[in-house]
């Protein structure tokens, strides 16, 4: 029986390990939906063999998913809540952040909307119901027609603790799946108002409203002055090694800053 020389056995086995390299990401879906998949489509560029399984179904699912063990790198766009390190410590896992860039929560409304800017207070009371009427913020006469994430995103709860106090929705919110549902549904009526991430605030028919005087600029975001700005990360069970180690760099290299910005975020300092 002939064997293979040492060369061309090592070589053949280093193939079977590319292909067999698979990143399993899961979590937020304002990561997730443009962000993490341009990383992705680099990162093999650089990386032969590499493969990327990718879903974007809120930060809620990100987390779970670590603690569950069903993914190698949780997205999401809020912290862990105690609950979840309960949770992660029970089944003897440690959730690790690594914030991978930072965003800021634009409110926007339908390009044609005269509004153009906004206070503290009014975003608060708009989302929780206290006014329904265009009219008591300054506009035209019409009911406000409110678009928000659904409850497993992190940018959900992020809302809440940012804009509103921890109060509730108002009843007649509407959630949406993702950020370009919302800036999709906002482009469509006249009276919506909505909440996205900096990389969907270039979509048509919106605009973003100024708050206190402060646009979700760069610079503003970088600041703190912007005052819905905030940090995103990534969740690994304890420290990131091996090809998730790998893919985390990547992310915070300056070929990953440059994706981020390119996108819409603020890259890390």
């Amino acid at each position: 029986m002939k064997t293979l020389p040492l060369f061309l056995a090592l070589s053949l086995a280093c193939a079977v390990l590319a292909h067999a390299q698979k990143l399993v990401i899961k979590g937020s879906d304002t990561l997730g939906a443009k962000f993490v998949p341009t990383l992705a489509e680099e990162y093999k560029i650089r990386n032969p063999g590499a493969s990327f399984e990718i879903a974007a179904e809120g930060s809620t699912t990100g987390i779970t998913a670590i603690i569950q063990g069903t993914a190698d790198i949780g997205m999401s766009s809020r912290e862990v809540k105690a609950t979840e390190i309960s949770s992660a410590q029970a089944k003897g896992v440690t959730l690790k952040p690594t914030i991978v860039a930072y965003d800021g929560l634009a409110v926007i409304v339908n390009a044609k909307n005269p509004i153009s800017k906004l206070t503290l207070r009014q975003v608060e009371q708009i989302f929780a119901g206290d006014v329904t009427d265009w009219s008591a913020v300054g506009g035209p006469k019409g009911n406000f027609s409110i678009y928000t994430r659904n409850t497993a995103s992190g940018t959900y709860s992020d809302w809440k603790e940012l804009a509103m106090k921890k109060r509730d929705y108002a009843k007649s919110s509407q959630k949406m799946a993702g950020n370009e549902q919302i800036a999709s549904e906002v482009a469509k009526n006249p009276n919506g108002i909505g909440y996205v991430g900096l990389a969907y605030i270039q979509a048509e028919g919106i605009k973003v409203i100024a708050i206190n005087g402060h646009l979700p600029t760069k610079a503003e975001v970088i600041a703190k002055k912007y005052p819905y700005a905030r940090p995103t990360f990534y969740y690994t069970n304890g420290e990131p090694k091996g090809e998730i180690a790998k893919f985390v760099d990547f992310t915070l290299c300056v070929e990953g800053k440059k994706i981020a910005e390119k996108v819409g975020f603020v890259p890390v300092p």
